[in-house]
């Protein structure tokens, strides 16, 4: 006897969307939620197993999944450009929401303060980008801009856009940040010649260079707290 796998022939308790109504959305697991997303999926194939499909493509990580291309996501048989899409979106959401979470005018304490403002942004980035903190005199951030975006090796930054924003902004401090999307922590001579000409331009200006913070998918870099300053 053929087996069926459509969601609609399951018990209401164990169907994505009822089981999301009925119990909440935090009960549901990654490839439900996923599940529900793409609505349904193969002949052989219900949704819920395509998604964790997916996902086991990914070792079940989900910033792995958000970085999975459109042609990448309709590799898999059962997903279509419109699915492919709703997924993208889907994690593009999520990822904005996690950068939008931290409160206006976010105190930086302390270098890993800097890391949870900037890995939302960049920590899983393919490229390179250089973002700048601007703070006032309480050392809270007034203004965010990335000034610089470049390839897998490296970026060119405008000082004297960093400063001209710097002075708009009434910032008395900044903070430099940039993404290694090699995933390796360590500062080139590079980083260092451009922190050190930074610094020094800040303090024509009476504007502090605080700190310059590496970031990668899953951890940081300091020159502070690194004495590389």
């Amino acid at each position: 006897m053929e087996q069926n796998f459509s969601i609609k022939h399951w018990s209401e308790d164990d169907k994505p969307r009822e089981k999301l109504m009925l119990k909440g959305k935090s009960v549901l697991s990654d490839a439900e939620l996923i599940a529900i997303l793409i609505g349904s999926g193969s002949r052989n194939e219900s949704a819920v197993s395509l998604s964790k499909r997916i996902l086991q493509s990914v070792n079940n990580n989900l910033n792995a999944l958000g970085k999975l291309s459109l042609k990448q996501f309709m590799e898999f048989k059962g997903i279509g450009e419109a699915k492919a899409v709703t997924i993208a979106a889907a994690l593009e959401l999520g990822k904005r929401r996690r950068e939008q979470a931290l409160p206006d005018f976010f105190k930086i304490t302390s270098s890993k303060a800097v890391f949870e403002i900037m890995q939302p942004l960049i920590g899983d980035l393919l490229h390179e980008e250089f973002w700048v903190l601007y703070l006032n005199n309480a050392n809270k951030v007034i203004y965010k801009a990335q000034l610089s975006k470049g390839g897998i090796t490296g970026t060119v930054v405008d000082v004297r856009l960093i400063f001209k924003l710097a002075l708009e902004h009434n910032a008395t401090s900044i903070i430099l940040s940039h993404n290694h999307p090699s995933g390796k922590l360590v500062a080139s001579d590079a980083d260092k010649e451009i922190t050190k000409k930074l610094k020094f331009a800040g303090e024509q200006l009476d504007i502090k260079v605080l700190d310059h913070i590496i970031i990668t998918e899953k951890g940081y870099l300091s020159f502070q707290d690194e004495g590389i300053f």
